[in-house]
């Protein structure tokens, strides 16, 4: 039979590109499990807690709150239909916040594509004393 295999803290943060504190947090308010300690009572975690802090931080970086998280990471389907229902309608506003920032982020990179196009073939004039002069099209 085979261990499952656990990580150090040092391990932990390299692996989910984090450092001590956000797991210090996310542990004190119940989002990972806290952590095994070896004999030697070094912290270990498991792969499992890697994956989480994984997705922690990949929904933060998508807009959503650490309530909203915890809420996603709480989920239990013998909760009921209601609990569900709550979740179904969080990951859909979120989905469709996505897909309005993505719609943003799109037009936005249009506009600095236009702008490098346009200076790239017509760059302005740069004086000695750093004063830039548009260029005249």
């Amino acid at each position: 039979m085979s261990q499952e295999p656990t990580f150090t803290i040092g391990e932990l943060a390299a692996r989910a590109g984090l450092k001590a504190d956000p797991r210090r947090y996310y542990e004190r308010l119940g989002m990972i499990s806290p952590a095994g300690r070896t004999t030697g009572g070094f912290r270990v975690y498991s792969a499992d807690v890697v994956e989480r802090l994984r997705f922690i931080k990949q929904a933060q970086l998508s807009g959503f709150t650490l309530a909203e998280i915890r809420e996603l990471l709480r989920v239990d389907a013998r909760r009921g239909a209601n609990q569900c229902r709550q979740v179904q309608r969080l990951l859909e506003q979120k989905l469709t916040d996505l897909d309005s920032r993505v719609a943003q982020l799109q037009d936005f990179r249009r506009t600095l594509k236009s702008y490098l196009t346009r200076y790239t073939r017509n760059p302005p004039v740069v004086r000695p004393a750093g004063e830039i002069i548009p260029s005249r099209s």
